[in-house]
């Protein structure tokens, strides 16, 4: 994917995005939309459980160690504009069972922030309780998971719910990443021209 194209049409300058994740988030859906933002001019910050450094999963083996920038303990939730959660089973799996991360995540619907979301991402929506009545998208192995904890379920590559937007899998991430600086974009340029 081309960022080039995504910064000489964003300035997200100013902007802060929080990425939680852990071992085992799906390699490409992680560094491709953080890839995007930063061109754009958006800090990132990444965010573990324990503030360590969590290997990715590159499509069918382990792939890179990427540091943490905090754990969950030392950042506010307040303190960003955005959310960040990438798919990857094992990632999805961990995270959905810590009730820090449910307390993160759903704060971020609380306040009415934006919250971005791809694959088996997800998983942790359902577990924070903030996807009934939402239409969402996903990786199909958990649309059912999805329809069954209230959310309506579309097949396509990007879908917008107000500031939640969803992604299916890797094959997206073109789609998603310019969603997402879009949706940042229009934010910041709102909250301007106030």
């Amino acid at each position: 994917m081309k960022t080039e194209k995504l910064s000489s049409k964003h300035d997200l300058h100013g902007v802060r995005v929080a990425v939680l994740a852990t071992d085992g988030f799906e390699q490409s859906e992680l560094m491709v939309p953080v890839d995007a933002l930063e061109s754009c001019g958006a800090r990132v910050d990444i965010i573990t459980p324990e503030g360590d450094g969590i290997r990715g999963w590159d499509e069918e083996n382990w792939g890179q160690i990427i540091a943490a920038d905090h754990s969950l303990d030392d950042v506010a939730p307040e303190d960003y504009h955005a959310l960040l959660l990438p798919g990857g089973v094992l990632n999805s799996d961990a995270l959905r069972m810590l009730p820090d991360a449910r307390e993160f995540v759903s704060w971020f619907f609380k306040d009415d922030k934006h919250v971005f979301v791809i694959c088996h991402g997800s998983q942790v929506l359902i577990d924070a309780g903030v996807v009934k009545g939402r239409t969402m998208t996903s990786y199909k192995a958990i649309a059912t998971d999805l329809k069954n904890a209230g959310a309506k379920w579309k097949d396509e590559e990007v879908v917008h719910d107000g500031k939640l937007i969803s992604s299916r899998s890797p094959d997206d991430l073109p789609a998603f990443c310019a969603a997402v600086c879009s949706a940042l974009d229009h934010a910041k340029s709102a909250v301007g021209s106030r």
